[in-house]
């Protein structure tokens, strides 16, 4: 990757399909990661650090998927490293790793998406337009 990307550059661009190609890494589904050293990932995620600031990011992000206003997440909201995290980076507790302008909220398919760059599950799927009443069979 030659350049970092940032929350403040990927809010500009306007479009959510156009925020998904700026973050699309297209990794290899299987492919390692930490590998035996998985479980610093996981007491990295366990932290008091990490849970401020994920919660700081959700609230910032109104727990919409890639930040785009209407794209609701169904179910658990996962906060993504918009520059992949490594395991030098949470041995040496590197400040980025921790820093909201390198996070953003995605759904688990779109953090699948961006990762193994399956378009399939995420690209067709719009924003629902509400209307009066239209969650309640009986008033329509």
């Amino acid at each position: 990757m030659s350049k970092k990307r940032t929350y403040s550059e990927l809010i500009s661009i306007p479009t959510f399909e156009e925020r998904y190609r700026y973050l699309k890494l297209n990794g290899v589904i299987g492919e390692d990661t930490f590998g035996y050293d998985r479980y610093l990932n996981q007491l990295f995620y366990r932290s008091k650090e990490w849970r401020k600031v994920r919660n700081e990011v959700l609230l910032r992000d109104n727990g919409f998927d890639l930040a785009c206003d209407g794209y609701n997440i169904p179910g658990k909201v996962l906060i993504h490293h918009m520059n992949p995290m490594t395991l030098k980076d949470i041995q040496q507790r590197n400040d980025e790793i921790l820093n909201p302008e390198y996070l953003i909220c995605v759904s688990f398919d779109t953090h699948n998406a961006i990762h193994y760059g399956d378009d399939s599950r995420i690209l067709t799927v719009e924003p629902i337009v509400r209307t009066r009443n239209d969650t309640c069979p009986w008033r329509q």
